[in-house]
């Protein structure tokens, strides 16, 4: 592949990164409206929102096993056609049980595309011989971010419906437009044949997904609970709580759109080692902060520390010798994620019986646990020229 080709290439793969988190955002922006007009409370609502993690992991198991049979490009573009429809068809089900399905196949068909786009861009990096997985998750943030500031606005002064079938037009279109400049990378010799492809046996596949894990539970730990811990612990005011998490999220999103260059100038174990070492530390100055606003500012310097790590586990596993990416990054996905939605109920009920501030002292030590494991992710080094 020319290099111009796989420089359209890797702008495709950030557009389907835009895609899924766009659709994650506006969906975040429905929940409330959908309560109300279903007259549901926050344990209805909270059995609905875990059907769609329930989707996404169960489905996961499968995704890597496809993509090495028939190619990240092919599978990427099936599962973004199947995604993008089931947004608008959960929001406009007559009934909040009658959405369950769609709930469900809304996670499924987005995890397996999360898994298929992080694999593309494996694929990416392999061709023009530098990384681009951080920047890519940066353009998911962005979606996120973009989707939920306009949604609310949107539902507002249009209605539930017309901020739902409109996500859905302007992800189709997106999609048209860039889909012919996906990368295309070929199924992996034999990868239809050993059924324990789909559980690869490499410890070391399991060992990035426990870090990616320890690195994700953080991520859950500040988005939902940091702004109860500053409120309700520190004392702080509406305002300032919603900066305990808002300004967490707006490092994690910088970092991730400078993090290739500082990928491509450290590599990647240094990257992370460093990268778990700061996210650490962040943490633990929010859990021993005397004050709001030091706790506010040690997340924040958390987010700088945390934004790359996921990222270099996902690069590792794509690139780990041997090996399908597919089957690889679908495997530590699966691990990653699983705890990523088991963390917040698990951390409010350790919260509860001990505080915040022990439960972030724990958080951060897995981070500098991550930080101690960092030449585990050698391979994502694999992806430098």
């Amino acid at each position: 592949m020319r290099a111009e080709n796989a420089g359209m290439g890797r702008w495709a793969v950030a557009a389907l990164f835009l895609i899924n988190g766009f659709n994650m955002g506006a969906w975040a922006t429905q929940i409330p409206q959908m309560m109300e007009r279903h007259q549901i409370g926050e344990s209805d609502m909270g059995k609905l929102i875990v059907m769609v993690g329930v989707g996404a992991v169960s489905a996961m198991i499968f995704a890597g096993k496809l993509i090495a049979a028939h190619g990240s490009r092919k599978m990427v573009l099936i599962f973004a056609l199947c995604f993008i429809p089931m947004f608008p068809l959960m929001i406009l089900a007559p009934s909040p049980w009658l959405a369950v399905p769609f709930l469900f196949l809304f996670g499924a068909f987005g995890g397996c595309m999360d898994v298929a786009m992080n694999a593309n861009a494996v694929a990416v990096e392999q061709k023009l011989g530098r990384a681009i997985m951080s920047s890519s998750h940066g353009f998911w943030s962005l979606g996120g971010f973009i989707g939920g500031a306009l949604g609310g606005a949107v539902i507002d002064r249009y209605g539930f419906a017309a901020q739902a079938l409109g996500v859905a037009g302007l992800c189709a279109l997106t999609l048209a437009l860039v889909a012919r400049h996906v990368v295309e990378d070929p199924p992996h010799e034999g990868a239809t044949k050993p059924k324990a492809q789909m559980f690869p046996r490499v410890a070391v596949l399991y060992l990035l997904g426990a870090m990616a894990l320890f690195s994700m539970v953080p991520e859950g730990a500040v988005l939902d609970w940091a702004a109860v811990y500053v409120r309700d612990e520190l004392g702080a005011g509406l305002t300032a709580a919603g900066l305990a998490f808002g300004l967490f999220s707006g490092a994690m999103a910088v970092m991730r759109f400078l993090g290739d260059a500082v990928r491509n100038r450290f590599g990647a174990v240094t990257t992370l080692r460093y990268s778990g070492i700061i996210g650490g530390l962040g943490i633990l100055a929010g859990a021993m902060a005397p004050t709001p606003e030091i706790a506010i500012a040690g997340f924040a310097f958390a987010g700088i520390g945390v934004a790359n790590m996921v990222p270099i586990m996902f690069s590792a596993a794509g690139n780990y010798p041997g090996l399908p990416m597919g089957s690889g990054i679908a495997t530590t996905t699966m691990i990653g994620y699983t705890g990523y939605l088991l963390a917040p109920g698990i951390i409010g009920f350790i919260a509860e019986h001990v505080g915040f501030r022990y439960t972030y002292g724990a958080v951060a030590l897995l981070l500098l646990l991550v930080a101690g494991l960092a030449s585990k992710a050698q391979a994502a080094d694999g992806v430098k020229a």
